[in-house]
């Protein structure tokens, strides 16, 4: 049982919730001392590593990576990949198929794989390697039957990608425009062919000009959900004020790297070298390279430009949870898993429950 200020879907409530692997009961009460938030665990769909560890590196990195979101709150996320030689990325859903599959000790819930790469545009690469290639179903059905796919980042303006799209909804993946040198009119058209987001919005791909929307301004004008990077530093504030007033159910992501919670220096990032220095993460040209954050430091970032603290957590909760269709996640409700997150006035986390279980905040990421 916990007490404090508790967020549920309809509001903020001042009393106690009771819980065992789900929640069971919530009762307004009065609450002696000082009053601690009470939030729904984080959801981050975009998450490439953490604790030197990549989620490409296969074998038990998913684990490790898990573990150590599950420490800022983060009590379930999608394990990412990066665009690489088909036989890497099998490589890398073998390791996440099996933490999918079981969750350990102290982790958070795996829901499933977000594949990035590698049907992008070589345009448009960010810091993913140059192993672009055209997505296929067959390709696409090999990959699923490793780890279920979740997520399937494409840029649509690449020839036979639009087509695909009612395809992969059909085996319940969500696509999302990314990494793409599309025009507003293509992004306008794989909405209507069924993708249902985008990638780091602003970060790779086309942006906003008053005669030449781009990709940017069609999803600003069009989209009920996208992707955000709430770091500060990949997208101006003013732009994410702009962006959330714009996309009704925008959510945030950390597309954390394996620099996450370590210290300056060399980390990989897919087959890339990467470096963390003042808390951003860059290749060698100096171009940003996914990110150091974790998800308390997001609804931080969010709170300081000016969200107050439901709206904050909804972004980095509830919407990213309803947008993958997981109804029973990123609320606290009774029967809905008890993944929970708790800060102090200050906002930091003092506990975490992943489905009822506590979390040790103390324990080392790669035991």
């Amino acid at each position: 049982m916990l007490s404090g200020r508790i967020l549920t879907p309809q509001g903020w409530i001042t009393g106690r919730v009771s819980f065992g692997e789900r929640v069971a009961r919530i009762e307004e009460t009065a609450v002696e001392g000082p009053l601690r938030h009470i939030l729904p665990g984080f959801v981050d769909l975009h998450v490439h590593g953490a604790s030197d560890v990549d989620i490409m590196a296969g074998g038990d990195a998913g684990e490790v990576v898990a573990r150590t979101h599950a420490r800022h709150g983060t009590t379930s996320l999608l394990g990412t990949t990066m665009t690489a030689r088909i036989a890497l990325i099998e490589q890398a859903l073998q390791g996440l198929a099996g933490v999918i599959a079981e969750r350990k000790k102290g982790c958070a819930r795996m829901l499933g794989v977000h594949l990035e790469g590698p049907f992008i545009s070589a345009q448009r690469l960010g810091a993913q390697p140059p192993e672009v290639m055209l997505a296929t179903l067959d390709k696409v059905k090999r990959l699923h039957e490793i780890a279920p796919i979740r997520v399937l980042t494409l840029a649509p303006e690449i020839s036979g990608h639009l087509e695909l799209i009612p395809e992969l909804n059909r085996l319940g993946i969500r696509v999302q425009v990314g990494h793409s040198a599309g025009t507003y009119e293509d992004g306008v058209a794989a909405l209507q062919a069924g993708a249902a987001g985008f990638t780091h919005l602003f970060n790779g791909m086309t942006g906003l000009k008053h005669r030449e929307p781009g990709m940017v301004g069609a999803a600003l004008a069009h989209a009920e959900y996208a992707e955000l990077i709430p770091d500060l530093e990949h997208v101006h504030p003013g732009a994410m004020l702009a962006a959330l007033r714009s996309i009704p159910r925008l959510y945030c992501v950390s597309d954390a790297t394996a620099a996450t919670g370590m210290p300056d220096g060399e980390y990989a990032l897919g087959t890339q070298r990467v470096f963390k220095c003042l808390g951003c993460v860059r290749l060698a040209t100096g171009s940003l390279a996914g990110s150091a954050l974790t998800m308390d430091m997001a609804l931080r970032n969010l709170v300081s430009l000016g969200l107050d603290l439901a709206d904050a957590s909804h972004r980095l909760s509830r919407n990213p949870a309803d947008y993958l269709g997981e109804g029973q996640r990123g609320r606290i409700e009774p029967q809905a898993f008890a993944d929970l997150v708790v800060l102090d006035e200050q906002l930091q986390v003092e506990q975490v429950f992943v489905e009822g279980e506590p979390v040790d905040l103390l324990s080392d990421s790669s035991s």
